[in-house]
Order: C-alpha cells, then sequence, then structure tokens
C-alpha cells in the first residue's frame, strides 16, 4: 500500500492540497506544520512499532470498542504518548470485524466535516492522518484538555443517567430515550433551553446521517471557563449503515419515553416529520424556532454531496454513502 494520491485537505477536505491546509493546521494543530504522514506503521506490519502501539493502549482511559491511541505534539511532530505524559490527541486506527472496515476513518472524518461546514454542529476539531504504509486513521483533538496540561471537567450522559454495565446490563448505554437524554440536559445544564435546540439538531443530524452509533456515551456535557457545564462539542459521528445493519436510532427507545408513534412510523415503521415535531414539543421549542433548525436538513444541500466527492472514501462507498443520506432525506421530508 502506498501514500494515496491527496487532491483535497485531509481535515477540511479543502480543494487542491497536497497536505494540510492552513485553516486546518490552525484548528487541529495549533498552527504548526505538521505532517500527514505519521512515523509509524500499523502494528500488524510492524513489531516495534505494534509493541508502542500496545503500552499506550494501557495508558489512553477512553471508553469504547474502537482501538484509541493517545498522541501528543512535539514541536511540530505528533508522536505516541511515553508513560507519564498526558496526550492531547486521540488516533483510531482503521478496527475491525466490520463490513467495509477499511472505509471506517474516512467515514468518520466526512461525517464529521459534514456536520459542522453544512449543518453548523459544533464539533470536535479533526483530520484523516496515514500511516507510513499508506493506511488511514483518524484523528481528532482532544476538547476535554487545557492549554496547560490540565483537564476540564467532563461527563458522559451514561454517567449521568447513573448508568453502568454492573447495574443496568452490557447494553446499558442503549437502553434509554432520546426524551429521557433530554431530561437530563435539563438536569445538570443551566442554560437548557439554549442546549436542547443543539441537542435537537444533532439528534436530527443522526437520524438524516444513519449514525447508529449516537448512545449514551457518545454525548457528553464539559465544563466552561464559568464554571457550569454545557454540551461538550460532538464526536464520533459516522454513518454505520455503511458497515452495520443497524436501526434508526442508536436507542433501544427511540426518540421517545413513551409508545408514541406518528401516522407514518405506525404504517411504515420509518420515523419522519412528524415525529420530529413531536419530539420538539416535548423539548418545550417553540414551532417558529423548531422550522428553523429543522429547514436545513429538510432542504437538499449540495455541499453535502461536494463533500462526499471530495472525501477519502472509495467510489463504491461514496456512492452508498450518498445514497443513504438521499434515502433518509426522503423519508424525513
Amino acid at each position: 500500500m502506498n501514500i494515496p494520491e491527496i487532491k483535497y485537505c485531509p481535515g477540511t477536505l479543502a480543494e487542491d492540497f497536497d497536505t494540510y491546509s492552513k485553516t486546518c493546521l490552525k484548528k487541529v494543530f495549533n498552527g504548526k506544520k505538521v505532517s500527514h504522514i505519521l512515523p509509524y506503521n500499523p502494528p500488524q506490519l510492524s513489531k516495534e512499532d505494534a509493541e508502542k502501539f500496545m503500552e499506550n493502549r494501557k495508558r489512553i482511559s477512553i471508553s469504547g470498542i474502537q482501538e484509541k491511541l493517545s498522541l501528543i505534539l512535539d514541536k511540530n511532530k505528533l508522536r505516541l504518548t511515553n508513560e507519564s505524559e498526558k496526550g492531547n490527541y486521540i488516533l483510531k486506527p482503521i478496527p475491525k470485524d466490520l463490513k467495509n472496515v477499511d472505509q471506517v476513518p474516512a467515514n468518520e472524518h466526512l461525517t464529521m466535516q459534514i456536520a459542522r461546514q453544512v449543518y453548523g454542529i459544533h464539533t470536535a476539531e479533526n483530520a484523516l492522518i496515514f500511516f507510513k504504509n499508506g493506511e488511514c486513521a483518524y484523528i481528532t483533538k482532544r476538547f476535554d484538555v487545557k492549554d496547560d496540561g490540565t483537564k476540564w471537567g467532563k461527563e458522559d450522559f451514561a454517567s449521568l443517567a447513573g448508568k453502568t454495565a454492573e447495574n443496568a446490563g452490557l447494553n446499558f448505554k442503549y437502553n434509554y430515550s432520546y426524551e429521557q437524554l433530554a431530561e437530563l440536559v435539563r438536569k445538570f445544564v443551566p442554560a437548557y433551553i439554549v442546549e436542547l435546540e443543539k441537542l435537537f439538531s444533532l439528534i436530527v443530524f443522526n437520524y438524516l446521517f444513519s449514525n447508529g452509533d449516537a448512545h449514551l456515551k457518545n454525548f457528553s456535557i464539559l465544563e466552561t471557563i464559568s464554571g457550569d457545564y454545557i454540551l461538550s462539542p460532538v464526536y464520533d459521528l459516522i454513518n454505520t449503515r455503511i458497515h452495520v445493519n443497524d436501526t434508526d436510532f442508536a436507542l433501544n427507545g427511540g426518540l421517545f419515553k413513551d409508545n408514541f408513534k406518528s401516522k407514518k412510523m405506525k404504517k411504515n415503521g420509518r420515523s419522519g416529520l412528524k415525529d420530529f415535531h413531536e419530539f420538539a414539543n416535548r423539548l418545550e421549542i417553540k414551532q417558529k424556532r423548531r422550522d428553523k433548525l429543522l429547514n436545513p436538513f429538510l432542504e437538499k444541500q449540495l455541499m453535502v454531496e461536494k463533500l462526499i466527492q471530495r472525501s477519502f472514501l472509495n467510489d463504491k462507498t461514496k456512492r452508498a454513502y450518498l445514497l443513504r443520506y438521499q434515502t433518509k432525506r426522503n423519508q424525513l421530508v
């Protein structure tokens, strides 16, 4: 495998770049001129690098089934953290045991870029990066680490709900509804009126882009400079339908904590616009605000198609990704 030909920024997907653009370097790497090629091979190719990765995995404390590695920016070089060092980047190589598994990093990167660039969702800073053999990985900047290396307070919604594998079973992060999740926002976030609108937009986005990974641990609140809490930047957005046959919503309860179903849901088992109208009503979002929040998702967004075509997905997966978006948008309108 060789380093792929780069025509678009591996961060912003802007045209006419053969490495990271200045905008990407500023946002993701503090303005430092960082290479889009890591000084490592994937662990399966190099025994020496594999040992480094194994040691690194012992130190990182971020949950999830996908392998995550901790990186630090040393001057203008990214490297694995050593013992006692605190990383400020998370590296996610190609995982295992999924369909189209080699497309996972590019899928997550594209979905995160669409969320930010098209729909204005506040996402964690992110990019693609490449091992020395050309294999790609996803990299994201930690938003819970301060400039001095200390951490902002951060709690995911499984913790806020008091759910663990020990007290709620192995599916603890899925056994909930988004309405219940919104109730946690009201409880723990002082400026909950604003944050509930952000949550509403994110849940619509997850539906539209088939993110079946939007479980309790993939929502968090983050401490502010004032000491209160708001929703954290969004992370772990991915079109899971490319890789698994999942349902429209990650949480088993779906949108509602009761058995509400719109006529469309009753007829064909698919959520539609009326379901999201009811969901907005339960979040106490007024109709005028609701419609303003929904309109970008209902309209055909040409920039979505442009970003898909500029992405690092292969051609087959680009077509599948676009088809999923078009299908879900038709269901929504």
